[in-house]
């Protein structure tokens, strides 16, 4: 009779698979956390170069916006920042990178759950120590599959989130017909707080939702070598079994992550300081490139410690999840 997997951590630490997580971590910590850390830290030099990238290739942009701001305040003239068409080419700049950031994340969680797929299944069979080495020598076989099947989980969550980001543009742009938005000061209509704010939510909160029921995808394109879509599929039949135990495991790991995400923006926040001091010298006294830095640096430390603090737990019980939900369909055939 297949076991639920579940070691010693309190009831509902082993009904969501946490035992067995920290177990696997235990038992090949040198393998995943000197994988892990190897991803983090290509991941550091490869952001940092993608930002820096960025600030390099708008870097005529800001002093354009600084000469006319300085031109009006000679002049004694009001100004807006950004205006005379300055803010166009950040724009188009803040896209690029944006979209290289994107891909780059992309790439790092394929990896890292693709490993820790594969170290889950080598723990069930054997529990062998397995080395760096050879767990990346494993993972990169299985690589593409993975990076697929997150491309396309990606891109059916995005499209719900901007589904819902979409409408609620709609609603504040007035372009629903019987709903119009609330004037700033004035008691929100019973029409537009369930059309502009409760339906946009609830259509927000089904894209986290999708992506726990899909969570399972990219081990099964990484253990039973299943096609992308193949791999969706099973994992939508497989956590279909256990809606709550899915649902269980992935609000406690986006909370967790998120948690982690605003405790260690709040604790970046003073290497703003010291860092737009840097960029203050650097760009001549350029306020306006110095207060972009200043604004996403914070954000940016509390992401690039997400992959070797955060990661390793979060690939571990999703993992787990899979190897203990594919298990209890040993013995039971699978219905649509």
């Amino acid at each position: 009779m297949a076991h639920d997997g579940n070691q010693p951590g309190g009831s509902v630490g082993g009904a969501l698979g946490v035992g067995g997580a920290l177990d696997v971590l235990g038992r090949h910590r040198r393998a995943l956390y000197g994988f892990t850390l190897h991803v983090s830290a290509l991941t550091a030099v490869l952001g940092c170069a993608i930002v820096a990238g960025g600030f390099a290739a708008a870097w005529d942009g800001f002093e354009a916006v600084r000469e006319y701001a300085d031109r009006n305040i000679a002049n004694e003239d009001s100004y807006v920042a950004y205006a005379d068409g300055g803010l166009d080419p950040l724009v188009r700049v803040g896209a690029v990178v944006m979209l290289l950031l994107f891909v780059l994340a992309l790439l790092v969680v394929s990896v890292l759950h693709t490993a820790y797929a594969v170290a889950d299944s080598h723990a069930r069979r054997d529990g062998s120590p397995l080395t760096t080495r050879e767990l990346w020598r494993r993972t990169r076989r299985r690589f593409p599959g993975a990076l697929a099947v997150n491309a396309l989980t990606g891109l059916a969550v995005g499209a719900v989130e901007l589904t819902a980001l979409m409408w609620w543009s709609l609603v504040e742009g007035s372009a629903v017909p019987g709903v119009e938005p609330t004037p700033l000061g004035e008691t929100a209509t019973p029409q537009y707080t369930l059309v502009g704010w409760v339906l946009p939510i609830a259509v927000g909160c089904l894209g986290p939702l999708l992506y726990f029921r899909l969570s399972g995808a990219t081990a099964e394109s990484v253990l039973e070598r299943r096609s992308p879509f193949v791999a969706l599929y099973r994992s939508w039949v497989l956590t279909r079994r256990a809606r709550w135990r899915t649902l269980g495991v992935g609000a406690l790991l986006t909370g967790g992550a998120v948690l982690f995400f605003w405790l260690a923006r709040y604790a970046a926040a003073p290497l703003a300081h010291f860092a737009g001091l840097g960029m203050l010298w650097l760009s001549d006294g350029n306020v306006w490139i110095t207060g972009v830095l200043v604004k996403i640096l914070p954000t940016a430390v509390a992401l690039l410690l997400l992959p070797p603090l955060v990661m390793p737990l979060v690939c571990a019980m999703v993992a787990r999840l899979h190897g203990d939900l594919r298990s209890t369909t040993t013995s039971r055939p699978d219905h649509d």
